[in-house]
């Protein structure tokens, strides 16, 4: 039984007939949260090197023909990318920077297999897997199956998985957020390992680029800089309120993540609603010339995007934003999924005539395509639908 004189013992001190009190502070563990970000190394043309040795150690181009109107680069071979080659790039710019380039058509059955053997391999460790598309990948292992209690051990033994089992290279990115993750997978490319750890992440947030944050296109970068902003260290200078004034509700995302705060969740079943891609210019177009000009570059964008991510789709949206900051968007359906190029672009270029563009002043054009989706069919009386997946 504790008395009372014990009780206040427990409170207080008696030293030299002075009640020295003493304040009990809880201070609270902090616990991060442990995310992967897996890239794949030039995933399409790594398959096909792999697949095909006499295309190994040369400029290797996936994705349309030059000799095809509206061929686009999906992807390229590191050693065509020494050449200036770049994913989205159209076939024909390709073929004129590297004569000798080896251009093969996608093999997107063999691709989905082998995403398939690489989800496989991140089930071994978790199930918390969002697939970003078939050659990326999320992994929250804070409580990783094997209890291995390391990401940056996981990190390294899934890598060495793909290549003793797949015969491909992976780089990954480890830290406390998603946002995070994502950016150091790309430091150390190809087959490389990044950990940035809870401690360092302001400092890196600091030292970036603002091209490098979320939602920061070529306009948005000239006007962050014509403000003074140049790095995250800029950005973290910058009032919030600021920086919500000069860039709308992205500035708190802005503000937040320049502290290494990012709540996003990794999401399993994570399905992808719509594909878009959309320009702000510099200047307001006003010639139809011109917004159709932009409309083909934004049309190779999103095309490119289906491509990485093998979906068709049977919406087409554009999108439309005058100078007055009035926006509209205007779209069409198909009965049959629709993943061309071409008709990606004239459909975009069909439903802007549609909106009379003459002597009007665009600030913003972008494209959409959504409803993955097969289209419902009827047997019977039975009702069947299909959806495409990732990975």
């Amino acid at each position: 039984m504790v008395t009372l004189h014990q009780k206040v013992f427990f409170k207080t001190l008696i030293l030299n007939e002075y009640y020295i009190c003493i304040q009990m502070q809880i201070v609270p563990v902090i616990t991060y949260r442990k995310i992967i970000h897996i890239d794949m190394d030039a995933f399409y043309a790594s398959v096909e090197q792999r697949d095909n040795p006499e295309y190994r150690g040369k400029p290797l181009v996936v994705g349309g023909l030059p000799q095809e109107r509206g061929g686009v680069v999906a992807t390229a071979s590191y050693e065509a990318r020494k050449f200036g080659i770049r994913s989205a790039m159209p076939s024909k710019q390709a073929l004129k920077l590297c004569p000798h380039a080896l251009f093969v058509r996608p093999r997107f059955d063999a691709y989905k297999e082998v995403s398939r053997k690489i989800r496989e391999i991140f089930s071994r460790y978790t199930d918390l897997i969002e697939p970003l598309s078939l050659d990326e990948a999320y992994l929250d292992v804070t409580q990783d199956k094997l209890h291995i209690g390391s990401a940056i051990d996981i990190a390294q033994q899934i890598k060495q998985a793909i290549k003793d089992e797949l015969q491909l290279t992976a780089s990954a990115g480890v830290s406390i957020n998603k946002f995070v993750a994502k950016i150091a997978s790309d430091i150390n490319k190809p087959d490389g390992l990044k950990f940035i750890g809870p401690s360092a992440v302001e400092a890196f947030m600091e030292t970036l680029p603002v091209e490098k944050f979320h939602g920061v296109g070529k306009v948005t970068a000239e006007k962050m800089r014509k403000i003074g902003l140049f790095t995250g260290a800029d950005l973290k200078n910058m009032a919030e309120d600021e920086l919500i004034k000069h860039f709308g509700k992205v500035g708190r995302f802005y503000y937040q993540i320049v502290r290494g705060i990012d709540e996003r969740e990794v999401q399993p079943h994570r399905e992808t609603k719509s594909l878009a891609a959309e320009d702000t210019f510099a200047y307001d177009l006003t010639t139809l010339g011109e917004m159709e000009n932009e409309l083909d570059k934004i049309a190779v964008l999103v095309y490119n995007r289906l491509l990485k991510n093998n979906l068709k789709g049977r919406t087409i949206t554009l999108k439309i934003k005058y100078s007055d900051f009035k926006q509209i968007t205007r779209n069409k359906s198909f009965t049959a999924p629709v993943a061309n190029l071409e008709t990606i672009s004239n459909t975009a270029k069909q439903l802007l005539a549609t909106t009379s563009p003459e002597d009007k002043k665009i600030r913003l054009l972008g494209i959409s395509l959504s409803n993955f989706g097969e289209p419902e069919v009827k047997l019977k009386g039975v009702k069947v639908t299909g959806q495409l997946k990732l990975f």
